[in-house]
């Protein structure tokens, strides 16, 4: 069983590499309308110059649910009670012969392992998204600069399928294609969505009724800027930003509430 589960992680994380730093998989050529309004927003620049830029984005989205549950369950595993439900629920697993996990530690890893799976997932479906629908960034033909004094875009309004009528820098212009859905709005909420479902779900004390809704609306609203954020700098369309919200959304609530269901009971 563990080493199938390895088997699909390795496959996930090399799934998610050849959509990230490869072109094996070819964006699709959408068509457009000459002078579209929605087309023709100003260039923000790179990612880099987004005000939340890819390395913030992803240190931040994959250290939050991490340190939670650490805390949590480490907080939770040394108060008496919890401890021993802990260890009557989880007992101790035996790996070869010669060894045993702590039920801390097994714990551990299994929600981390899951919450990384997830984060794997959607970027594979963020991708493969952009990839089959090719759908165009509010910015597009500011970089496209599409040749308009020939005979495709001579009239106004006429619909283009030739992608040879842009002029501007092509990586830019690949990168101008893959709006649809927003990865920044599908990965931060599916961190928070997760840190939010482990934190209702275990952490169950006294001492947490202030501390849990002031922590889960804290990791929510800031999955909500972030989209909004696209959404204010013309990274994204508002759309796309809610179509990113939903995968987000259904992924972490998939993974929760199945492969997580039989874990996560009451501590006490």
């Amino acid at each position: 069983m563990l080493y199938f589960q390895l088997v699909i992680m390795a496959g996930t994380v090399l799934l998610a590499y050849y959509f990230e730093c490869t072109d094996t998989f070819q964006v699709h050529i959408q068509g457009f309308f000459c002078q579209d309004g929605d087309l023709m927003k100003p260039y923000p620049g790179t990612e880099e110059e987004s005000f939340i830029t890819p390395l913030v984005l992803y240190c931040v989205l994959a250290a939050t649910p991490t340190v939670i549950i650490f805390i949590g369950e480490i907080s939770m595993y040394f108060i008496k009670s919890t401890r021993e439900s802990l260890i009557a629920q989880e007992k101790t697993i035996l790996t070869g012969e010669c060894c045993y996990l702590n039920p801390l530690v097994r714990r551990i890893i299994r929600f981390i392992g899951v919450f990384a799976f997830g984060l794997f997932a959607t970027d594979i479906f963020v991708n493969a998204g952009q990839v089959v629908t090719g759908h165009l960034t509010p910015y597009f033909l500011t970089v496209c600069k599409p040749n308009y004094t020939s005979t495709d875009c001579r009239v106004h309004h006429q619909f283009i399928n030739n992608g040879n009528i842009c002029t501007g820098d092509l990586e830019v212009i690949e990168k101008a294609r893959r709006s649809f859905p927003s990865k920044h709005a599908a990965l931060s909420i599916y961190s928070a969505l997760y840190a939010t479902m482990y934190i209702t779900s275990t952490i169950k004390t006294k001492s947490s009724r202030l501390a849990k809704p002031v922590l889960c609306l804290g990791t929510l609203c800031t999955a909500f800027l972030t989209g909004l954020n696209r959404v204010s700098e013309y990274r994204n369309h508002c759309s796309d930003v809610i179509a990113g919200f939903i995968l987000g959304t259904a992924v972490a609530l998939f993974l929760v509430r199945q492969p997580l269901s039989s874990y996560l009971g009451p501590q006490g």
